[in-house]
């Protein structure tokens, strides 16, 4: 896993990506396996072991469809933004900024940052409005005042894609890492994987989901902690001591002047072009408000002032967590890059630069080792994996509430349907989700996932945000504007994406010069999904369109206080 690779498609996917995911998405498929990692090996099992039997217990309080898609909004505010902070922190995150502050310091805190400012547009505009019009998803508020079936299905279909294409990335991402960390098979990494999230999702759906979120969270946050404090505490608590010292190691290591080397401190060239660093903006800022398995999360709670406080929550935790990621980066610079037993010299001969074993990724797992010694790097890894299970558990049960709850009782019953029927159906799309993702994920082993990261997050903001907005905030939408602009969306930003360099050069090889020249499809899909949906709505002039304008009086009073919140199902 060659830095420069990373490096070019990181500035090449990240353009697309709302996540911090993306970032350590390159192609995993050269990693090699190494010696079996028995304290991670015995770290996850209790962590599995001690899930496995929440799951037991959620299993006995799910008897019903609102326990299995929200848990019987039973959730409160603060356990729910911990849940969220859990959902939404992946371990690529956790492992990809911390790569990047370590080979091109500062911009790495542009992007814990830039990660963050998706929720204040989660806070103001959409948490406490999708708390009181919706039920399950997201496709009961957009649907709420529209036809049921056409934009049902439409927001299941875009759903199902922003999840598969996720889930793809999870999977393949999971067995790469356990076969670096762990020293296991990559086809027995992705199995495990894949049982272990249809246990989670099927025997005890959301209420086992947030559990395993939950704790998910807190071990990441405290190993982080702990990293970052034995990093401030090797530097005095003082950060510019911190960056005092990193720039004479990098200047070392890399063989340069103490003057370049405090480049580092200054932003680099991660957008290449104008356009490439506004579609970065428009994904980073609305990518997160239309993600199906985020969106999910605030029906988990039993009001809207509970959902406003778990984003208040959620945003408090990330915020915390891609700092340490900053602090970690700095200190892999410190502990890593200058000790021998880190380094992968075979490789660094044949490439000039510096490598770490197992790839520059590993940054932070190396500086566990160098903290803490067998045990914690163990603790980490296993983290690691912890963080992957639960983020593909919430993914899955966001698909299979699409597939039963959207396409299969809305749609195709015409709600016609039993709550049993319905959760019967939930466990079964699970477990067909569970085997989809097992077999892509070893399909695609070697594949570069970061493409399909890319594809996820700009159908999220592309197809799903632009409909969901104007669904809760403007009266003109109509039916035809809301389908035709979704799948306008869609279509367009997985279009832009097939034809840029990430996907037509560097994955399918194609050509050499890729047809579409930018990076990012959100500055052309996202505007190009809002105007349709204007376009189509204002022109429709049917007695359908003028029944939903009319009815959006009703919604609003609904989304701002609430009333009628007990019908949700029965509008």
């Amino acid at each position: 896993m060659k830095w420069n690779s990373l490096k070019a498609l990181t500035v090449a996917a990240t353009t697309l990506m709302a996540s911090g995911v993306a970032l350590a998405s390159p192609d995993l498929g050269a990693a090699e396996q190494q010696a079996t990692n028995w304290h991670a090996i015995i770290m996850f099992a209790i962590f599995v072991g001690f899930t496995l039997f929440i799951t037991k217990w959620a299993a006995k309080q799910t008897t019903s469809t609102t326990d299995f898609y929200t848990a019987g909004g039973g959730i409160s505010g603060f356990q729910n933004g911990l849940a969220i902070a859990g959902d939404y922190m992946s371990a690529a995150s956790f492992l990809g900024i911390s790569a990047m502050v370590f080979s091109s310091g500062f911009d790495g805190l542009l992007y814990s940052l830039g990660f963050m400012v998706g929720w204040p547009v989660v806070l103001f505009l959409v948490a406490e409005r999708l708390r009181n019009l919706g039920k399950f998803n997201l496709s009961d508020v957009v649907s709420f005042r529209l036809a049921e079936k056409p934009v049902r299905t439409l927001a299941a279909i875009s759903s199902l894609v922003v999840v598969a294409f996720y889930l793809i990335a999870q999977m393949v991402g999971a067995g790469q890492l356990i076969k670096l960390l762990f020293g296991l098979n990559y086809n027995i990494a992705v199995v495990i994987v894949g049982l272990l999230m249809m246990a989670y999702v099927i025997f005890g759906g959301m209420l086992a989901t947030t559990w395993v979120q939950i704790i998910k969270a807190v071990m990441l946050l405290s190993g982080a902690s702990f990293m970052a404090f034995m990093v401030m505490k090797g530097v005095g608590f003082s950060f510019a001591e911190m960056f005092s010292q990193s720039i004479d190691v990098f200047a070392k290591v890399h063989e340069i002047t103490v003057s370049e080397a405090g480049n580092i401190m200054g932003p680099g060239k991660l957008a290449a072009n104008p356009i490439d660093a506004i579609s970065l903006g428009l994904a980073l800022m609305f990518g997160t408000a239309g993600l199906p398995h985020i969106l999910m999360r605030f029906f988990t709670v039993k009001d809207a002032k509970e959902a406003r406080k778990s984003v208040v929550v959620a945003t408090g935790f990330i915020g915390y967590f891609y700092l340490l990621t900053f602090i970690i980066g700095f200190g892999a610079i410190l502990y890593v890059s200058n000790n021998p037993q880190f380094l992968d010299v075979a490789k660094m001969a044949m490439t000039g630069k510096l490598e770490l074993v197992g790839g520059n990724n590993m940054a932070a797992v190396h500086l566990s080792d160098a903290l803490g010694g067998d045990l914690f790097m163990g603790f980490i890894s296993a983290v690691a994996f912890a963080t992957i299970l639960a983020v593909v558990a919430g993914l899955t049960l966001s698909g299979a509430s699409a597939i039963s709850h959207d396409l299969y009782a809305n749609v195709f019953k015409k709600g016609q349907t039993t709550p049993e029927s319905e959760l019967r159906m939930s466990k079964i799309a699970t477990l067909g989700l569970a085997i989809f993702a097992m077999i892509l994920g070893i399909l695609f082993e070697k594949q570069n996932v970061a493409f399909m990261v890319g594809l996820a997050f700009s159908v999220a903001a592309c197809a799903n945000f632009p409909v969901l907005v104007l669904s809760m905030f403007w009266k003109g939408l109509t039916t035809r504007g809301a389908v035709i602009g979704g799948l306008v969306g869609l279509i367009t930003a997985v279009v832009l994406i097939i034809l840029a360099k990430a996907v037509w050069v560097d994955t399918l090889g194609i050509s050499d010069t890729p047809i579409n020249p930018f990076n990012g499809p959100a500055i052309f899909a996202m505007p190009l999904a809002f105007f349709c949906c204007w376009l189509f709505s204002v022109t429709d002039n049917s007695a359908r369109a003028q029944a939903e304008r009319k009815a959006f009086d009703a919604q609003y009073v609904r989304s701002m206080t609430g009333v009628g919140i007990s019908g949700a199902s029965d509008h």
